[in-house]
């Protein structure tokens, strides 16, 4: 990848300069025709370049690239080969994938769901309770629950303190909020929904990043829409790219992930983050924030609210999505949206027609814990840090071979392995007991992202050491494949 950029090509064509500037150096190294194909190859894996993309004429790269057409023409006949592109006669070459890579998505729940004696689960982006936290909640909400009873119990905002409590923390971190913008969900996941439910229709639009999260793109593919998407590499976000990708696909909706990107752990500067916020507003496109890892900041401080950014009333397509199961624990369900009051009214429609109200014993747990948030949370770093450094080294021990990126915040470490076989090594981890998602659950496009392994740093130190040998003997020495079938990993 030259200059650390990346590309999605909106209009389904990517030009020889393009295509070019993407190579590494040295590419053309001898053998010239195969260096070429297998850093083809790796632009197509990352995501870099999407897949149904038609790229130049031989003749137009090998002159970009300065090289033989022969080399060109020796690269693209053994990708044809090995399934990567397909051409047509009269409509070019496209990039493709081999038999073999499916669609991925969440259909089914492998491993223990938990970190047992029976297996590891580094599926999994989230850590257990603080110690106490849980218990001391309980206590505090346990005399108030009597007088909470006897009300009726139904709530479709949320809570009114909680919805106060959670406007008061956006306010202090620098985005002026009321209560009545607030609408407190079943977590994050439910607030993506509601907001995908309430402004798209089966057909839209939608841009996300790539990779992203993969239960926020199963929540688009289950809605139906149309995606397109923002390559985000080690590199981060290309900004030019993101802008003509919107510009040219005018989108309904804008998904991001700005704070330490999941799964790459990028964290985006604030003259991208106004840049995104002007080119949504150009384009009419509402801008989704989710903010689920936000607070999880190892070696910078937090960044403030993204809309925060944006000059007085400029912000008022942004939408922002948050929970407690980063921060705290993912047992008790409660996240909550952001935005204009308004659209907390649309979708407060939305979501009691889907499940009316939420529980209110996790709501009154969660005053305490969002209270005691900027206390406890320290402990919580120092943590994930030491956790971080423990992964890092075991990778370094067992597997030096696979490189990444340390992320400056976030739970998990997004790892290349050199070559695009995550999806075995998925399966041939999980034969050995540790439980993991695969590269390709985090890609826009089916098969993308076969060279990496988004691991998890949320486990005892221990346990890493364990579950990294497990891995390394699987990849190394390899262990029999269960029988194939398509079982794609319920990540969080």
């Amino acid at each position: 990848m030259a200059n650390g950029r990346v590309v999605q090509t909106a209009d389904r064509a990517i030009g020889s300069r393009q295509l070019a500037a993407l190579l590494p150096d040295g590419v053309l190294a001898r053998p010239g025709y195969r260096s070429l194909a297998d850093a083809l190859r790796t632009l197509v894996l990352d995501g870099r370049i999407a897949l149904h993309v038609r790229l130049p004429a031989e003749r137009e790269l090998a002159e970009a690239l300065g090289a033989s057409r022969a080399t060109v023409t020796g690269a693209y006949d053994l990708l044809r080969e090995s399934g990567y592109l397909r051409s047509r006669r009269g409509s070019g070459t496209w990039t493709e994938l081999p038999e073999g890579h499916r669609p991925v998505g969440a259909h089914a729940l492998l491993g223990p769901g938990g970190d047992t004696e029976e297996g590891i689960d580094l599926a999994t982006a989230a850590m257990g309770a603080p110690d106490g936290s849980v218990a001391e909640a309980l206590a505090w909400a346990a005399p108030r629950l009597p007088e909470a009873a006897r009300s009726p119990g139904y709530h479709p905002f949320g809570l009114p303190e909680l919805r106060a409590a959670i406007a008061d923390r956006f306010t202090r971190r620098g985005l002026p909020t009321r209560p009545e913008q607030i609408l407190v969900t079943a977590g994050a996941q439910q607030a993506l929904a509601l907001v995908v439910s309430l402004l798209c229709r089966a057909g839209d639009r939608v841009v996300t990043e790539n990779p992203t999260y993969a239960n926020a793109l199963d929540a688009i593919r289950h809605a139906r829409l149309r995606t397109a998407s923002i390559a985000v590499s080690d590199a981060g976000w290309d900004m030019e790219i993101a802008e003509s990708t919107l510009h040219q696909t005018v989108p309904r909706l804008v998904y991001t992930v700005p704070d330490f990107q999941n799964p790459t752990g990028a964290l985006m500067p604030p003259e991208q983050r106004l840049r995104l916020l002007a080119a949504t507003r150009r384009t009419g496109s509402w801008l989704v924030v989710d903010e689920t890892i936000a607070d999880i900041a190892l070696d910078v401080p937090p960044a403030p609210p993204l809309a925060s950014l944006a000059p007085r009333g400029g912000a008022d397509h942004v939408i922002t999505v948050g929970s407690l199961s980063k921060t705290h624990w993912g047992g008790i369900r409660v996240g909550w949206i952001r935005a204009t009051a308004k659209l907390i009214n649309e979708v407060t429609a939305v979501r009691v027609a889907a499940d009316m109200t939420g529980s209110v014993l996790d709501q009154l747990l969660a005053l305490p814990l969002l209270a005691g948030l900027d206390a406890g949370l320290p402990a919580r770093l120092d943590q994930l840090r030491a956790r971080r450094q423990a992964l890092a080294e075991a990778l370094q021990r067992h597997t030096p071979e696979w490189s990444w990126r340390f992320p400056p915040g976030g739970l998990s470490l997004w790892v290349d392995l050199g070559e695009p076989v995550s999806s075995a090594l998925a399966e041939r981890a999980a034969a050995a007991g540790v439980f993991i998602g695969r590269g390709a659950r985090f890609g826009v496009d089916p098969g993308t992202f076969e060279h990496r392994l988004r691991i998890p740093y949320t486990l005892p130190a221990d346990r890493l050491e364990e579950a990294v040998r497990r891995l390394a003997t699987a990849f190394h020495e390899g262990v029999p494949l269960p029988p194939a079938v398509d079982r794609p990993y319920w990540v969080a």
